[in-house]
């Protein structure tokens, strides 16, 4: 219930705990970017005001192409060019702190209406959180850039200062400082504030003015020479650029060609989502009506650096899919495509290379001109279609499940945030396992460990498997095979199935799975394990690579991205291990059971037989795998659900739904069953979701 003593503790206690968040977020980055040596932080800092920078020299601004600032910028900091010494980066840096805490502060007042009461309490710190694990600000922070500066000053402007003069003066300093901030401009004058419009205009054209009268020079530099710095910093064609202009450049396109279809591409990305900004921001959506339009800066800018893109961050504000399952997938897209390097987020495959190298500039494009965010008019603004829930099965002991919101899901989950986040987490999984290589000796030590242990219980079998395997030539191959080809596959077509045919069973299984995969990882951090073939004088044969100088191992160039002592436990074993005891307990035929256990029973004589694992190896593996069916059953409870009830058999239902908010004028004491649409029953239909059966109560 709202406003109950019970939820008012458990949001104030997750409010606490999203702060401490977001402080051990800040001190980190803090810490990590004054830990750096001199040299190596506020690189761009130190080429504006250091001892030999920019602004010290004689002469343009622009004469070594590393200054890429407006004049009006180089004339704001010239007067700091005395105070640059090692203080100012200390003070540079806690300054940018309080500048992001400020866009936190200000974006959470400012979220689009209604929002209940526990949203606008936890909004700062997951604002704060988000923006400090940001490429954007991270980059701020270590390059010592400016771009937090105009991005703060136009949301200071949208929803803080009262009075459109202020509001204008504020927005122009901003566009003064990045041009393509005057693109607020049109969405002050279409939404009524033609005078804070007016106001941005003239302020941009006085500091410009100002500028060029104190420097002349550079700004017929910056403002003719360069097209508005578009020639400035690194090559326009690099990564980095991600801007329309930077896109066509690494497609191959240019000269005419590529400026006359970069022009015709801005102008209409800018006349579409300065429409859709404007009616966004007449829906009283004004937050994100500011966010689309920055995109649209970003986008059609010529030069879109990574420190300029946190515009794109803040579209999550927007509202996207009619049923609740959707509504998480456009803010984890958004959040993960401005947070992750783009090799994490898609494959390294040929044909999705456009979309990897652009993937910052894609999201941009789709805020600004494709995403439909819903009007607050809709009647799923507020209250999404909603989310099919059973109770869990009554447990022997009452504290299971552990976490009483795991709720089971009916349902199955968005295809494309599952895609997303199994892509990402194998990425993390893989970085992860990459970094755990600690020292080749200690990994041989503890080879010899287990081989000691292994011989001292009789089951130190690996030699002998191994040349039994390779004195068969047909076997050899097949085991090399199967040990290179399906280790994937499998749980992949497992997890496939589950999620077109059992989605309810789905979700288990994939928990399962992930909680083995990061036990495993504790084990490669703590116990680095060569496997039998890479252990010097015992004899074994690498049949997969054949490798015979351990010293300078070969592994090909697949295996060379992977750690070599990641062996225990094995997933080789462990992920076999679990496609068995899925197909066994959810396979409707025995036939169908059977063929699900020999895929773990052929994995271990691979591994084993290929020299690629110890017969501990395995067992570590099945106690992970077993370890994280236990952690998904004592966190979500036991996995059946209820049967439903016969047609026409009167039985109580169970909620459903997500409950709904207390309507105005309720009692505080009184419990409402949850409802799933506001309509009445129809005669004769049973109370619940039309069109299905209802879950019954224990």
């Amino acid at each position: 219930m709202r406003g109950s003593a019970t939820t008012d503790t458990r949001t104030g206690a997750a409010r606490v705990a999203l702060w401490l968040v977001a402080a051990v977020l800040a001190i980190r980055q803090t810490a990590a970017v004054l830990r750096l040596p001199p040299g190596e932080r506020f690189l761009d800092l130190e080429t504006w005001l250091g001892d030999n920078g920019v602004l010290r020299v004689e002469g343009s601004l622009y004469d070594t192409d590393r200054f890429t600032g407006t004049p009006f910028a180089g004339l704001v900091l010239k007067p700091l060019t005395r105070a640059a010494e090692q203080g100012l980066g200390v003070a540079w840096t806690f300054g940018t702190l309080l500048l992001v805490v400020g866009i936190a502060l200000v974006v959470a007042r400012a979220l689009p209406g209604p929002v209940s009461r526990r949203s606008s309490l936890l909004a700062a710190p997951v604002a704060l959180s988000l923006l400090m694990i940001s490429l954007p600000v991270r980059n701020s922070f270590h390059l010592g850039q400016t771009s937090i500066i105009p991005v703060l000053l136009v949301l200071l402007g949208c929803f803080a200062v009262r009075g459109e003069r202020p509001s204008g003066l504020l927005i122009g300093v901003a566009a003064a400082l990045q041009p393509t901030v005057l693109l607020f401009a049109p969405l002050l004058w279409f939404t009524g504030r033609r005078r804070a419009a007016v106001t941005s205009a003239a302020t941009f054209a006085a500091c410009t003015v100002l500028a060029w009268a104190a420097m002349p020079g550079d700004s017929l530099t910056y403002w003719v020479d360069h097209a508005a710095g578009a020639g400035l910093g690194s090559h326009a064609d690099g990564l980095a650029n991600q801007s329309l202009h930077g896109a066509l450049l690494r497609f191959g396109l240019e000269g005419p060609l590529e400026i006359a279809l970069y022009l015709l591409l801005a102008a209409g990305v800018a006349w579409l989502g300065l429409r859709r900004a404007v009616r966004y921001a007449r829906d009283g959506q004004l937050l994100l009506a500011v966010a689309i339009t920055g995109c649209v800066a970003v986008a059609v800018s010529p030069t879109t650096w990574q420190h300029q893109l946190i515009w794109v961050l803040l579209a999550v504000v927007g509202r996207v899919g009619t049923r609740r399952s959707d509504r998480m997938l456009w803010p984890v897209l958004t959040v993960l495509t401005v947070t992750l390097p783009s090799k994490m987020l898609l494959p390294n495959i040929v044909v999705l290379h456009p979309v990897r190298d652009n993937a910052v500039l894609i999201a941009a494009l789709a805020a600004a001109c494709a995403v439909p965010f819903l009007p607050r008019t809709s009647p799923h603004f507020r209250r999404p279609v909603p989310t099919e829930y059973v109770a869990p099965l009554p447990s022997r002991w009452s504290r299971i499940p552990l976490l009483p919101f795991w709720r089971r899901v009916v349902s199955r989950p968005n295809l494309l945030l599952e895609l997303i986040v199994i892509r990402v987490g194998y990425s993390i999984y893989s970085q992860i396992r990459l970094a755990a290589t600690g020292s080749v000796e200690a990994a041989r030590e503890h080879g010899r460990q287990i081989h000691s242990i292994e011989q001292a219980i009789g089951i130190d079998i690996e030699h002998w498997v191994n040349h039994a395997v390779v004195d068969v030539a047909w076997l050899e191959g097949f085991f090399n095979f199967y040990y290179t080809s399906f280790h994937f596959p499998v749980p992949l077509l497992i997890l496939a199935v589950l999620y077109i045919r059992r989605p309810a069973d789905y979700r288990w299984a994939r928990s399962a799975l992930a909680f083995a995969t990061l036990l495993a990882l504790v084990g490669f951090w703590l116990y680095p394990l060569s496997p039998p073939r890479l252990m010097p004088g015992m004899g074994f044969i690498d049949t997969v690579h054949r490798t015979k100088d351990l010293a300078n191992p070969e592994f090909g160039p697949l295996t060379q991205l992977t750690n070599q002592y990641a062996a225990m436990p094995s997933l080789h074993f462990g992920w076999s291990l679990w496609c068995g005891v899925v197909v066994v307990l959810l396979a409707p035929k025995l036939w169908m059971k059977l063929l699900g256990l020999v895929h773990p029973l052929i994995t271990i004589c691979v591994i084993v037989g290929t020299a690629n694992h110890w017969i501990l190896d395995a067992l570590g593996g099945a106690v992970v795998v077993a370890a994280g069916f236990g952690l998904t059953w004592l966190l979500s409870g036991r996995r059946g659900l209820r049967p439903r009830p016969e047609p026409g058999a009167a039985a109580e239902v169970v909620a459903v739904a997500v409950p709904a908010a207390r309507e105005p004028g309720g009692s505080t004491g009184e419990k409402k069953a949850p409802v799933e649409e506001d309509r009445a029953a129809e005669p004769g239909e049973p109370k619940g979701k039309p069109g299905k059966p209802a879950v019954p109560a224990p």
